[in-house]
């Protein structure tokens, strides 16, 4: 290899070198303010669910149309990802996992709601009804939009326009683990609400010992059972699915923080071994070059 080559190589590499430097601290910075959102409302987003999660053992819910188990195979996906590439296996995780959760499934009995470009992108190709989808660039979450969403969802599901509703998401556990979760919000589940709310306890930190939740023998509902329930369950899967979205901004920056960081090591590696091969031919030309000149002067000599 040629040490105009060599050197231009270098110069690359050191371009690379500082985007990539610029990106994790930009992420970095990105990081610790959603990872403070997200774990700020980790405590009322926990308590929002217990209040669902006391309420599924009633007997006024488990007669809820949303409560509801039918036989038919229509699934409306949740689906959470990220609008931008380059933090690592994040996406492809989460990709991953939807596809596990609609495998055996007629892809015409499926209905996406893609929050993210990169889940929209994913199954648009695939053949997949995209029903809604949303931009996920800004860290900003609309409650408005969820809402919508929310409702949206409830009022098809009662319709019988779906049977289950899945929600494939990243679950933040730490700056360097974020796992990929897939929850079912409809029909509700006692079991799975405990799921989500047991989420939301991260495994180390300031809420890692939250108080178990405890349910009472029973609820009187006022002024009566279906009015209370039909407003109350959209809003509080507005809350599941803002506290879903939280954890997904916060392993985004993360993933996104390693693997700028993991790139800048590398091309800061490359640069290192770039450099000793410089080094090393440019120091093989001058001893050759200069073997030639004392040849040359030896033949003269003679």
């Amino acid at each position: 290899m040629a040490l105009k080559d060599i050197k231009t190589k270098i110069a690359s590499t050191n371009r690379t070198n500082k985007v990539t430097r610029a990106m994790e601290a930009v992420s970095a910075v990105k990081m610790r303010k959603t990872q403070a959102t997200a774990l700020a409302g980790r405590s009322y987003a926990r308590a929002a669910l217990a209040i669902l999660t006391r309420l599924a053992g009633t007997e006024a819910v488990r007669r809820h149309p949303l409560s509801r188990r039918r036989a038919g195979s229509r699934v409306a996906l949740v689906l959470i990802t990220s609008d931008k590439g380059l933090a690592g296996g994040l996406n492809s995780g989460v990709l991953k996992r939807a596809g596990e959760a609609v495998k055996g499934h007629l892809v015409s009995d499926v209905s996406v709601y893609a929050y993210g470009r990169k889940g929209e992108e994913h199954f648009r190709r695939r053949g997949y009804q995209i029903t809604r989808s949303f931009e996920n660039k800004s860290d900003d979450i609309s409650l408005t939009t969820l809402a919508e969403l929310s409702q949206d969802i409830t009022d098809d599901f009662m319709r019988g326009n779906y049977d289950r509703v899945v929600a494939v998401y990243s679950n933040f556990k730490s700056t360097f683990e974020q796992v990929p979760m897939v929850r079912e919000l409809l029909p509700l589940s006692l079991s799975e609400l405990q799921g989500i709310v047991s989420d939301i306890v991260p495994a180390k930190g300031k809420w890692s010992h939250a108080y178990a939740l405890e349910a009472p023998a029973a609820y009187e509902i006022e002024p009566s059972d279906s009015d209370v329930l039909d407003a109350l369950i959209p809003r509080l899967i507005t809350v599941a699915l803002y506290h879903m979205l939280l954890e997904a901004k916060a392993s985004e920056h993360s993933a996104r923080m390693v693997a700028m960081k993991n790139a800048s090591d590398k091309s800061k590696e490359v640069a290192h071994d770039l450099t000793r091969l410089f080094n090393r031919i440019r120091q093989a030309n001058i001893t050759r070059e200069v073997s030639e000149i004392i040849g040359g002067r030896e033949a003269l000599a003679t």
